[in-house]
């Protein structure tokens, strides 16, 4: 898709869109580190204000209106939350709301995988994604190890492309296979994971956990179609305010996910943000949020094909507009040959670009050397790509970095 060729349609949308972030609005700087945390409609803002002045209380600790209508809120969200994610049993599944995503995660680790887990079981787990779904697993693992109990850690197979890869996948898998941990969307690459095939490859009893920071709140996410039994997001990423996060359990494979501890006060107003950003997201539309964020990340990665500067980190068969690979799901990084990332980060910012310069949390060795990661949402207009990109540009024509 060129620029030209974008509907009219989904242009008029994104004006929408766009006109309900104030501090979109009100900034003269491109935000493009909507990976990093999404910002807030107004809507969500009013939420928030509307809460905080007129049921603002504690959760399950009153009788009297404000705690009732607090509690009820609570629980009206996880049954949104299961909705959202197209929850296919409803009645039998759990939502537990956290800190972030790395909490759930951590949670699933410490409340159940490391009660789950018998010596000589085997767990499958991303190596080369984000360090919060790599490191609450080894870390279980060499728990376990320490009390006596060996659990055999294997690395996720990935293709050439940077997807994960199922023949290989399926290989791996062993009647003590308990537990494989995937992600949705890459974090620094950009793409959909294809982790519908996981399930296929794994086989039915398998316990499957997916880390969907960057999927939840960018496109639509089906537990149904992925038949997975954990998901872990961070309303941050979502539209929500920092220091929300969601653990949903199907409890279907697995014996069901107790949080362990006294759990104390919930974060209220968080939860409430949560609830209104769902809203707003399933009123704006995760098939045009979709589209719009997979359309930018094309001029992108075609813009940055054609400079001779740029090594874009990910699949390279789908750099240009008319590559039929799939999509980048908003997220491009790249590396200039000649200005180190933190460098050019800089030199972005003062230009008026927002963007993330570093190693990305990325578990993987690759990540030793920082890069530049671009990342959009719906408000993310497709001048402010093409701008990024004449800035680019013009780095690109210096002499010395060629």
């Amino acid at each position: 898709m060129t620029t030209a060729s974008i509907p009219d349609t989904l242009t008029a949308w994104h004006e929408h869109m766009r006109a309900q972030f104030p501090q979109i609005k009100s900034s003269p700087h491109a935000y493009l580190d909507s990976s990093a945390t999404s910002q807030k409609p107004q809507a969500v803002l009013d939420a928030v204000a509307h809460y905080l002045t007129t049921t603002n209380a504690n959760a399950g600790r009153g009788s009297y209106p404000w705690a009732n209508r607090t509690t009820a809120m609570i629980e009206s969200t996880r049954d949104q939350v299961k909705c959202f994610l197209h929850d296919p049993d409803p009645g039998l599944s759990s939502v537990h709301f956290t800190s972030g995503a790395t909490e759930s995660l951590r949670r699933i680790a410490t409340d159940w995988l490391v009660d789950t887990l018998r010596d000589g079981d085997e767990i499958i787990v991303p190596a080369a994604d984000h360090r919060a779904n790599v490191v609450p697993w080894t870390d279980v693992a060499a728990d376990l190890r320490r009390r006596g109990t060996q659990v055999v850690v294997r690395s996720m197979p990935y293709e050439p492309s940077g997807d994960y890869d199922p023949v290989k996948l399926a290989e791996l898998i062993t009647p003590r296979t308990r537990f494989i941990a995937a992600t949705h969307v890459h974090h620094v690459y950009g793409v959909d994971m294809n982790v519908h095939r996981i399930r296929a490859a794994a086989g039915n009893d398998v316990v499957i956990c997916l880390d969907a920071a960057q999927s939840v709140g960018h496109l639509d996410v089906s537990v149904a179609e992925l038949d997975v039994d954990f998901v872990a997001f961070a309303g941050h990423k979502a539209m929500a305010l920092p220091g929300v996060g969601v653990l949903w359990a199907r409890n279907l494979r697995t014996t069901p996910l107790v949080v362990k501890g006294w759990s104390g006060t919930p974060n209220t107003v968080g939860i409430a943000s949560l609830s209104a950003a769902l809203t707003w997201l399933t009123e704006a539309g995760l098939d045009r949020i979709d589209s719009w964020t997979q359309m930018l990340g094309a001029v992108l990665t075609d813009g940055l094909s054609q400079m001779r500067s740029y090594d874009v980190l990910g699949c390279q068969s789908s750099l240009t507009l008319d590559s039929t690979v799939q999509r980048r799901q908003g997220i491009v990084a790249f590396r200039h040959r000649g200005i180190p990332a933190g460098d050019l980060g800089f030199i972005l910012e003062r230009s008026g670009y927002l963007v993330r310069a570093d190693h990305h949390c990325q578990a993987s060795p690759e990540a030793d050397t920082p890069s530049v990661r671009v990342s959009t949402h719906a408000y993310t207009s497709i001048d402010e790509i093409t701008g990024l990109l004449g800035a680019l540009q013009e780095l690109d024509k210096e002499k010395q970095w060629q």
